[in-house]
């Protein structure tokens, strides 16, 4: 395996520390907002509020510092500061999946006053190192695809494009058709509301896996068997009060795609889709149109898909796209 060797980059001045979770939350969470104000969604407006109280709650405080490097809550990290003013961020969250430890790199921040000086970049190095060292088998990060100068950097230090995510929202003002019309003179094609049947489900869980690839479970937490048919998996949802809610496009009697609404307590609003590559978009469209309906009453239902796939049918029923995000990946050896 060809290894790649960077020189690191650090600025003349300006030190970069550990971050101190019993000082730093709070103006992180500043930093981060002032970044990434025009890009930031629901879950990331509410992770920076969770950072706030935080650092108001002593008895949390005290245990964060001591599992700080072991959960994965964004506990660790570096930050750049001068005049005790923290101008530059890079945030570690670790996670453990199969028996590998990931180190995830976030909210890589400069203040917009300080950039071009390499603050980033440092940081982002210190966080690598230190991830090597506390023994991460694997590096990862998120940038967006239109932010070249920093996907330049990233690729510098080693990181290699594995896959380019879509998150799409409902446009502003959406109107939700009375009906939903397929196309004209089209009588092959019905939108029917699914139940997980033996049938149907080896496709659709092929699909899945493809719109949602392995790769990137450790992150998301893909649980797709929650939708397999079977007894067992019934009375586990009956018994929990799980509810999820399915739709598909049938053509000539086959599936061709489904939309599902699988509610967690991290997202409620997510609607997942899984289809045929070739699938007609006002199918699809139209599928997530009658979605649209039986959820009305949960706000702001977005859907995360790759990117460039299934374009045209997320219009049809009223999506649009948020931001593009490039997922970067760096072995645990330099």
């Amino acid at each position: 395996m060809a290894s790649i060797t960077v020189q690191a980059h650090v600025p003349e001045t300006g030190p970069i520390r550990p971050l101190s979770i019993l000082r730093d939350l709070p103006q992180v969470a500043d930093l981060i907002e002032l970044c990434f104000a025009l890009t930031i969604d629901d879950e990331g407006q509410s992770y920076l509020q969770q950072m706030r109280r935080a650092s108001h709650n002593s008895d949390f405080l005290r245990w964060a510092e001591k599992v700080a490097d072991s959960t994965s809550l964004p506990l660790s990290g570096f930050v750049w500061e001068e005049n005790g003013k923290i101008i530059g961020n890079a945030s570690l969250v670790y996670q453990s999946f199969k028996g590998r430890k990931i180190a995830m790199i976030a909210n890589v921040a400069t203040h917009p006053d300080y950039r071009r000086r390499g603050i980033g970049r440092a940081v982002t190095e210190q966080a690598m190192t230190h991830a090597r060292q506390k023994g991460a088998q694997e590096l990862w990060l998120q940038v967006r695809d239109d932010n070249p100068t920093a996907i330049k950097i990233y690729n510098d230090l080693g990181f290699v494009e594995r896959a380019r995510r879509t998150t799409y929202h409902l446009k502003t003002v959406a109107p939700l058709p009375f009906t939903f019309q397929l196309a004209q003179n089209d009588t092959s094609t019905k939108i029917i509301t699914l139940q997980p049947n033996s049938h149907d489900w080896p496709l659709q869980h092929e699909w899945l896996l493809q719109a949602h690839p392995e790769e990137l479970r450790w992150y998301a937490h893909w649980d797709w068997d929650v939708l397999a048919p079977g007894i067992w998996r019934w009375l586990y949802r009956a018994f929990i009060e799980y509810e999820i809610r399915q739709w598909a496009v049938v053509e000539n009697g086959a599936l061709v795609a489904t939309v599902s609404w699988v509610p967690t307590a991290r997202a409620s609003n997510i609607l997942w889709v899984a289809a045929r590559s070739d699938v007609d978009a006002t199918g699809l469209g139209s599928a997530l149109q009658m979605a649209r309906r039986a959820l009305i009453r949960y706000h702001g239902l977005t859907i995360e898909h790759p990117a460039g796939e299934m374009v045209k049918a997320f219009e049809i029923a009223g999506f649009e796209p948020f931001r593009t995000l490039i997922w970067m990946r760096a072995a645990a050896t330099p």
